[in-house]
């Protein structure tokens, strides 16, 4: 399923929570959506859901709008952080009224999962732990088997241990039964091996929508002496830079920057992270990043 937004912007009252955004998601992919907290990505992803009307601008899935249309909605899980389910149920329950929403429901998945997050059926949401909650909100967001399957900070709770399992059930179940998955997460090392593309939003607009391999390729962080590094970034678009005991650090963003080339300066260099990417692109201090004259 398609995903288009055209000039999407949101508000409440004199706040906008996105901002003219205008972007296309492929189907059958897995995207990182990145950015700090209120850069608008829970609203965008109501939207998306069907959840919210934009305030401007139009969003279409499949040439559809999704807002109260069951024709769309259907195949659109979203998991929210919190509050996802009537706390009077048993996951049961929770899990047999899912079922009835999406067509593609796999109990096989439910079960399995279960089991795997050490869950019994019979307790009763309400006394769940966030950790246990966060669980039965990624096996609904799994079993379901939507065509756009949206989770925002899904693992809340969640030890190391069974954040790392959630990864491998997810892409287990991603390659089982291909869809497209858009996961807002502020774990950016853990998972950013999983997304194909990132899409990264800053006070609610459109920072970056690029493949993984493509933003990797445009940054590198070089250090060495003062001199040889500013030399280096001469005419560069410099994100992030420190001194420390007369050694600098430049994290730099832009076409044509490789490792081989640093070093053909004496300079120590590693293509920079994804979060440090995430980081350093949404301080509210940066207007387009540094320019080196």
């Amino acid at each position: 399923m398609k995903i288009e937004l055209k000039n999407v912007s949101k508000s409440f009252g004199s706040k906008k929570a996105v901002d003219n955004m205008s972007i296309t998601l492929e189907e059958n992919k897995i995207y990182g959506l990145l950015g700090r907290n209120g850069a608008g990505k829970t609203t965008l992803m109501q939207m998306l859901a069907g959840h919210a009307l934009p305030s401007s601008g139009e969003i279409l899935i499949n040439g559809q709008n999704p807002f109260n249309n069951r024709d769309i909605t259907k195949d659109i899980c979203l998991v929210n952080e919190s509050n996802n389910f009537i706390k009077r149920l048993k996951i049961k329950d929770i899990l047999k009224v899912a079922s009835l929403f999406y067509p593609n429901w796999s109990w096989e998945t439910a079960n399995a999962l279960l089991t795997t997050f050490n869950l019994n059926p019979t307790l009763k949401t309400k006394g769940l732990s966030k950790g246990m909650e966060s669980s039965l909100g990624i096996i609904i967001g799994l079993a379901s088997r939507a065509k756009i399957t949206i989770l925002d900070e899904p693992y809340i709770g969640l030890d190391a241990a069974a954040r790392f399992k959630f990864y491998e059930v997810l892409l287990e179940e991603y390659e089982e039964f291909p869809r497209t998955i858009i996961l807002s997460t502020h774990l950016i090392d853990e998972v950013s091996n999983l997304f194909e593309e990132v899409v990264l939003m800053r006070s609610g607009g459109l920072v970056f929508h690029k493949s993984t391999e493509e933003l990797l390729d445009s940054s590198i962080t070089v250090s060495g002496k003062k001199e040889a590094v500013d030399e280096f970034a001469q005419g560069k678009r410099v994100l992030h830079e420190s001194i420390l005991a007369g050694r600098k650090t430049v994290t730099l963003f832009g076409e044509g920057l490789t490792v081989e080339e640093a070093a053909r300066h004496n300079l120590d260099a590693d293509r920079s992270s994804i979060q440090q990417l995430m980081v350093y692109m949404t301080e509210e201090e940066l207007q387009g990043g540094k320019q080196y004259a």
